[in-house]
């Protein structure tokens, strides 16, 4: 493993790797989730290290990835009308749309800025509400259960300040269901997963025992540092070969089976659970959230027709050529993309998972330097 003296308990690391070695009576099929799990497996060797014992895939792990070229195509055209200023995260400004990305659309003048936060975004529609009356900031709300509480407690800010020049457009996304959806698919290859810890101490992972009755596979919740990642890899396997799947919680310090009920309370007050499109996947039953009817005036869909633009002259990217849905879905690894590294690398993305900091093809590039010969 890369840097193992550098980790928090190095002789447990190796013993950890030993154990699931000892263990391991077949080469086991884990997934994880998260995308920032993809990434410290890489990064520290972990993948390549247990490559005999373990394979590891990668699921749909980036709610950046995820998001629809519609929702993309759409939040772009609204950023070229005179009198809205389009607003959302970094990666999210990078993901290509059918024609282009946001981040493009700004070079080309559309009004498109970057933000860290939904409050940000409140607060800018606060001082333009002094400024500029007419001009409509919009959040471009994309993320797990893990961004959708501040996505709320924005709502329930602009609500509470009377703000009429502030909407989302929501591109929410739930984990379960989207697990779920992989489990139930002909072409599923996953026989235990890693849940991502961040998602879990929002949610809590009490939901999961269902998922686990149901499809008799492990779940466990970790963290994203090498020794939470070998914990968590260590006990699915020894759940495999016991036959006793179970949801177990390697991420005691920050995940509850509980959650975090105030923050899971703002979203429920806030959001409703909805069918939603998956980019790669498709529509994932109860895989998204939408605003509930009582705060329909913060709703960009209903706030805008949709606008007939200059964009229509543009080029369509051939996204269909991305491989991005059986990346995610763990049927193929990055390097197996005909694409990967050639027509497709971080400065010439066909798909968001190469965009992403978080997703997978992106992580390939950056710390599995023999994906690059292959």
């Amino acid at each position: 493993m890369k840097y193992v003296d550098e980790f928090r308990d190095p002789a447990l690391a190796r013993q950890l790797v030993k154990q699931i070695r000892h263990e391991a009576s077949q080469r086991w099929i884990l997934m994880d989730v998260c995308g920032g799990q993809t990434h410290s497996l890489l990064r520290y060797g972990i993948e390549d290290e247990l490559s005999d014992s373990v394979e590891l895939i990668h699921g749909p792990g980036c709610p950046v990835c995820v998001t629809p070229v519609e929702a993309i195509d759409f939040a772009q055209q609204l950023s070229l009308r005179p009198d809205c200023l389009l607003t959302s995260f970094g990666d999210m400004l990078r993901v290509p749309g059918s024609r282009q990305s946001l981040l493009e659309a700004r070079a080309a003048g559309a009004n498109v800025r970057m933000v860290y936060s939904p409050l940000e975004a409140v607060k800018l529609a606060e001082e333009l509400a002094e400024e500029q009356p007419h001009k409509q900031v919009i959040f471009f709300a994309v993320g797990f259960e893990t961004t959708a509480p501040a996505t709320a407690l924005a709502v329930l800010q602009a609500q509470a300040r009377g703000l009429h020049n502030f909407s989302l457009l929501v591109a929410h996304v739930r984990v379960l269901p989207a697990m779920q959806s992989l489990l139930s698919s002909p072409e599923n290859r996953v026989q235990g997963f890693l849940a991502a810890g961040h998602v879990c101490t929002i949610t809590g992972f009490e939901e999961y025992a269902e998922l686990v009755n149901d499809y008799r596979v492990p779940v466990v919740v970790t963290g994203f540092e090498p020794l939470d990642l070998l914990h968590g890899i260590a006990t699915a396997v020894k759940q495999l070969e016991n036959g006793l799947p179970a949801v177990a919680n390697c991420y005691s310090r920050s995940a509850r089976r509980c959650g975090n009920t105030a923050a899971m309370e703002s979203v429920h007050r806030v959001f409703e659970t909805v069918d939603m499109p998956w980019r790669g996947l498709g529509t994932i039953a109860g895989g998204g959230l939408r605003l509930r009817a009582e705060y329909s005036q913060f709703d960009a869909e209903q706030r805008f027709e949709l606008p007939v633009t200059s964009t229509t002259a543009l080029p369509i990217l051939p996204v269909e050529e991305c491989l991005s849905g059986q990346v995610m879905s763990g049927r193929i690894k990055p390097p197996q993309c005909p694409h990967f590294a050639s027509r497709c690398t971080p400065d010439s993305p066909l798909g968001a998972p190469m965009v992403s900091s978080e997703g997978a093809c992106a992580a390939y590039m950056r710390y599995h330097p023999s994906a690059l010969e292959s």
